[in-house]
């Protein structure tokens, strides 16, 4: 799935450059509108204390993106477990990957904060992807 982001002067730096915690926003938002788009609501499975919450992230930072472009990310479900995802992420500016990121968020009841199994319907919707 990809997801379109526009850089704003708040995502930048002096110089106009992208701040490098501002990437993990961007994919975060795109992790959303994935799930989004398969008609899940992260405030739906809040309202039945269920949340998917960053287990372990490696980012590899390739170029800068800069004030105004017009970028996407991409997401793509590499693999689904019991109670984890593991995301792949690259950002692109047209046909130049800037920086991917492998995520991995686990499921978690939040009254507990103990892991839980990924509800039936998303992890069969994610699996369609």
């Amino acid at each position: 799935m990809n997801f379109p982001i526009r850089v704003y002067y708040e995502n930048t730096d002096a110089g106009g450059v992208v701040y490098h915690a501002q990437y993990l926003n961007f994919f975060e938002r795109a992790r959303t509108e994935c799930l989004r788009t398969l008609s899940f609501s992260q405030q739906t499975l809040l309202e039945q204390n269920f949340a998917f919450v960053v287990k372990k992230l490696e980012i590899d930072y390739k170029q800068p993106a800069r004030l105004d472009d017009l970028l996407s990310v991409e997401t793509i479900v590499h693999e689904i477990k019991k109670a984890s995802i593991v995301f792949e992420q690259h950002l692109w500016r047209e046909n130049i990957c800037l920086c991917s990121a492998k995520v991995v968020v686990a499921s978690v009841d939040l009254a507990k904060m103990k892991p839980i199994a990924i509800p039936p319907g998303i992890y069969q919707a994610l699996q369609a992807v």
